[in-house]
């Protein structure tokens, strides 16, 4: 599984006249954003604790947990790298199916982790984070689980994981990486050395973020036009695959608009509202139409608006910092 990190991005800088608002970037974006993710995963742990049965109640906390990590899951570097966060948060594409076989397993054996929080964090990212708990919520193979079982106490665990996660990144954020990004080119700051490369990661997430909802969240389904892979949308159990899309796209519409504060960029909003007027045509939330030809026309509109999108945003906003962009492909199934 790839999300072009920062070091899969080749930047150059050839002539920064402009100056981007990192500050509007971290004050207005990230750390609401951090902090959001952190609140609505605490209140997942809450809602399990209290009642670990994949009732109503607990799916809605688990919705708002997934919604905070699309405000923030273009991220990929700072304290979302740290241990693995990312992938245990977020454990996908998962292309040979990982996640299932492994709680499958953890709930015949009944694995004792469950019960030694202090441990559970060595635990394969597989058996972690959203995605994990979008199966024990959601799937047929486990979801008829009774209050008493060892799947409920497995719930509580995962969710507990989660929120320690959230918690920490939000804090590292905040003590951190909002610092280091906001006094890049000081004395002492040796991450950002100077405030061209505060710039640069920030713009990366925002050209990586869009690719990876074109390639991945859109392309994963998509497949080809003989063979669509409806099966392979982003959390399609739960029936938010196109609402992850959504939300990632506002995400990346915040960021780009704070760095580019206090200019605007009519290019790019053109761009971004061009998609967001093509996802209200998808009538499926699991991207479950691409398996007829119609279906399929419309979500294949939405990648190649946003794809469009990208290319714009590189030219204007990119083109605004003198900022040029070379990719290394991701991999491919």
């Amino acid at each position: 599984m790839r999300f072009l990190p920062a070091a899969a991005l080749i930047l150059s800088l050839t002539a920064t006249t402009a100056t981007a608002d990192v500050a509007d970037a971290v004050e207005q974006e990230i750390l609401p954003g951090t902090a959001a993710f952190a609140e609505g995963a605490e209140a997942l742990k809450a809602q399990a604790d209290a009642n670990c049965l994949p009732n109503v109640e607990l799916q809605e906390a688990w919705n708002d947990a997934f919604d905070g990590w699309m405000g923030i899951s273009h991220l990929r570097f700072g304290p979302l790298e740290v241990d693995g966060r990312v992938n245990a948060i977020a454990f996908w594409p998962d292309k040979k199916g990982f996640t299932p076989r492994m709680l499958g397993q953890m709930v015949a054996d009944a694995d004792e982790i469950v019960d030694q929080p202090d441990e559970f964090h060595e635990l394969s990212v597989a058996a972690r984070g959203l995605f994990a708990l979008e199966y024990l919520l959601y799937d047929d193979q486990f979801a008829g689980y009774e209050a008493d079982s060892y799947t409920c106490r497995l719930v509580q665990a995962i969710s507990t994981d989660l929120a320690r996660m959230a918690e920490e990144i939000d804090q590292e954020w905040r003590d951190e990486a909002a610092p280091a990004l906001l006094s890049a080119g000081e004395a002492g700051n040796t991450t950002y050395l100077d405030r061209d490369e505060a710039v640069r990661v920030l713009y990366t997430s925002l050209l990586s973020g869009l690719e990876f909802t074109a390639d991945s969240r859109l392309g994963r389904p998509l497949g080809t036009f003989d063979r669509p892979r409806a099966s392979r949308a982003e959390a399609r159990r739960s029936g938010r695959s196109l609402r992850n899309v959504t939300l990632s796209l506002e995400a990346l519409q915040g960021l780009a608009r704070a760095l580019m504060a206090p200019e605007e960029m009519p290019q790019s909003e053109a761009a971004f509202a061009s998609v967001f007027e093509a996802i209200e045509a998808v009538e499926t939330p699991d991207l479950s139409q691409v398996d007829e030809t119609s279906g399929r026309l419309k979500v294949e509109i939405v990648q190649q608006r946003v794809q469009l999108l990208r290319r714009t945003v590189e030219g204007e906003v990119g083109g605004h910092f003198g900022l040029s962009a070379g990719f290394n492909s991701a991999d491919g199934d």
